[in-house]
């Protein structure tokens, strides 16, 4: 295409889109004018906004500097919404628990359809509170402990693949352990080659998820929408296959099968592919982002590291060096490597903010959030705030000897749309660092520092590194 054709798009395209975006960004700037005042803030160019001035950086400065000239409320304009950003503990409770009835979880219709419309976390009321509740039971403490064999032979399983001093993409491999336990929590065990398929086409998915949403063929969200297509029969085959062995009803996925969506009378099979997609989009890089911040502090932290070795050495001589699997009493009483699991999760801080939209006006504080508007509470910010944690850039697991004060760590939310699988992403995370550090050492290969997002915070370049079965002898560490 001729550069005249390609701006005769853009003006037929982008035009009317800017012009829509300025005219709602003028008709909620008269509405507040005529109630209370909108937050303070910038609310940059029309439809654009500030989007390229977070994008063009570490998010985290933008953030911070939001937040240090105009405090802890103030408006933006992101991704062609006006929004209000909140950075304190109490406006994370007001949106998330107290008031929450006031604000709807709210996601883009391209990520919508690709997980699909009946996912938990799309949804309130009525609907929401019945499927809460089931995943929830289906993630409880009393169900996860039967998965710890399961978990534990993924995590060998994986750790011995690494082994021989190759550089690997810790990330990238983070998130085939991540995959393995979601589908242990949903199917339970499955065919090597069912899983295959499973995992072939989530993955174009996921590599869809974040592109730009154009449905043309070739495209990664076109390849996305094809795989989600393809995932659906797979799941509805996994249920046929179960409803014939009886099976289908003790599980989660039995579960999913005979919830009812009652306000559009969807099959409970899509009410099923819908969820499975939603829960492996829930945990996996989330869970695999957290898995490397690990190992990259352990690495950076050799007194810390030979700590929590000592820890784990004891459960692993205690179980005859290691012939015996672990317990879910012993993954119950790891004091200091659950401490560093959570000083992780606050200094990392994978889940940075979270979105909401006001379903009606809503006042705050004597500011204005207008209906429609979207509201995203600051995690990171509350995270690394030294008013509740002391020196917050540094890697301190003692902190967490003291509960910390309420509302100022959610690392899975807050509220009834926090994330119900908490205990289960806890509890790999733990297998793991057994396993690691009480068999093999390991080296950082290349930048030890810099971050990337995708869109997760994590290492630069997914931390390469190399890692060496050690002797039961030795079992030294990290270099």
């Amino acid at each position: 295409m001729d550069n005249m054709g390609s701006v005769v798009i853009y003006i037929l395209v982008f035009v009317p889109i800017l012009i829509l975006g300025y005219l709602t960004m003028v008709k909620h700037k008269r509405k507040s004018q005529s109630s209370a005042k909108l937050p303070p803030g910038s609310m940059g160019w029309p439809y654009i906004g500030e989007t390229l001035d977070l994008y063009s950086q570490n998010p985290n400065v933008f953030f911070a500097t939001k937040q240090k000239s105009y405090g802890e409320i103030f408006k933006t304009h992101l991704l062609g919404c006006p929004s209000v950003m909140l950075a304190s503990p109490e406006a994370a409770k007001f949106v998330l628990v107290s008031q929450a009835h006031l604000f709807k979880p709210t996601y883009p219709k391209s990520k919508e359809r690709l997980i699909g419309p009946s996912a938990l976390f799309f949804h309130q009321g009525d609907y929401h509170t019945s499927l809460r509740k089931l995943v929830q039971g289906s993630l409880s403490l009393d169900a996860i402990r039967n998965l710890v064999p399961d978990i534990e032979a993924s995590a060998i399983s994986l750790l011995d693949s690494w082994d021989g001093g190759r550089v690997i993409d810790t990330f990238h491999e983070m998130k085939k352990l991540s995959f393995d336990v979601g589908i242990l929590a949903i199917f339970g065990r499955l065919d090597a080659d069912i899983k295959e398929e499973l995992k072939k086409n989530y993955r174009i998915i996921d590599k869809g998820y974040n592109s730009f949403p154009t449905n043309i063929p070739g495209t990664k969200y076109y390849n996305a929408v094809s795989a989600r297509k393809r995932l659906s029969k797979i799941v509805s085959e996994i249920i046929r296959e179960r409803k014939e062995k009886w099976s289908v009803e003790k599980d989660l996925l039995g579960g999913l099968v005979n919830l009812k969506d009652e306000t559009r009378a969807l099959p409970g099979e899509d009410i099923a592919t819908d969820n499975i997609i939603g829960m492996l989009f829930a945990a996996q890089d989330t869970t695999a982002s957290t898995l490397t911040w690990i190992l990259k502090y352990l690495s950076d932290n050799p007194k810390l590291l030979e700590a929590v070795k000592a820890e784990q050495n004891a459960i692993y001589e205690s179980n005859e060096g290691g012939k015996l699997p672990l317990t879910w009493s012993q993954t119950r009483n790891m004091p200091l490597t659950h401490r560093v699991v959570l000083e992780t999760m606050r200094m990392a801080t994978i889940i940075s903010f979270t979105f909401r939209e006001a379903v009606t006006d809503v006042e705050y504080k004597g500011y204005l959030i207008p209906k429609g508007w979207k509201v995203m509470p600051l995690f990171r910010n509350i995270h690394h705030n030294p008013e509740f944690f002391r020196e917050p850039q540094k890697f301190d697991p003692s902190r967490f000897e003291v509960a910390p004060k309420p509302n100022t760590f959610m690392p899975f939310g807050n509220g009834v749309h926090s994330c119900p699988g908490n205990e289960l992403a806890k509890l790999e995370m733990l297998i793991f660092v057994h396993h690691l550090v009480t068999k093999f050492r390991w080296k950082v290969v290349g930048p030890q520092n810099g971050i990337q997002y995708s869109p997760f915070p994590v290492p630069k370049n997914g931390l390469p590194a190399s890692f060496w079965k050690e002797p039961s002898s030795k079992r030294l560490g990290c270099e």
